[in-house]
């Protein structure tokens, strides 16, 4: 029996984005918006990027039946001893957009140097299944902090970070190859990874 997997998520980029990475695997993956949950939320208060997204995983499980996958993202810039990390979402106060966060970034970057722009994305995702066990699972990938906003796509902070080893931005990327080699992207590829190991399977999890 496939199971429905239900993502702690309204963002629609990121919903794109999860869904396209998981089409291939023996599952229906809807999000909170699919089963009437648009107005959901969850206040991301956890000091840790694990805590928040089990945090927003365990309030959805509580009024749904299914699986829940919550996620946590931070841009760490270690010339800003990892800001904006845990706080990447708010770097520039709430409400904020997604180009306030990066104006604010450009600005505290100003006067750092291109070989110190070093900076990493880490991606923590929290599952929860029926019985209420957990799992979690992260990915992470290097770059560096560009010098002004590259690219047309993506969101977030993609326009900002170069991806070492490819010399684009993940805004410059298509969506097919970003999730190659995104943060989120190998969070879910460990993920599996985790499921396989255990001997879990998500499609006949009881």
């Amino acid at each position: 029996m496939i199971r429905k997997v239900i993502l702690s998520s309204g963002n629609k980029h990121k919903i794109t984005e999860i869904k396209d990475i998981f089409k291939n695997m023996p599952f229906e993956v809807i999000s909170k918006n699919d089963i009437g949950y648009e107005d959901f939320d969850v206040e991301e208060d956890g000091s840790t990027m694990e805590e928040n997204a089990f945090k927003k995983a365990e309030a959805l499980h509580g009024l749904v039946k299914g699986i829940v996958i919550a996620d946590d993202t931070g841009l760490f810039v270690d010339a800003l001893n990892g800001d904006p990390g845990v706080y990447s979402a708010r770097y520039a106060g709430e409400p904020v957009s997604y180009e306030d966060n990066n104006k604010l970034l450009l600005k505290n970057l100003k006067d750092v140097s291109a070989e110190k722009r070093t900076a990493h994305f880490k991606t923590v995702i929290a599952v929860v299944f029926e019985d209420g066990s957990r799992m979690t699972a992260e990915g992470t990938v290097s770059g560096k902090i560009a010098f002004e906003e590259r690219g047309e796509n993506g969101f977030g902070y993609d326009p900002l970070f170069i991806v070492d080893d490819t010399g684009k931005t993940f805004a410059e990327m298509t969506e097919e190859e970003k999730n190659k080699i995104s943060h989120r992207a190998r969070a879910l590829m460990n993920l599996r990874k985790k499921l396989e190991e255990t001997g879990e399977n998500i499609s006949n999890q009881r």
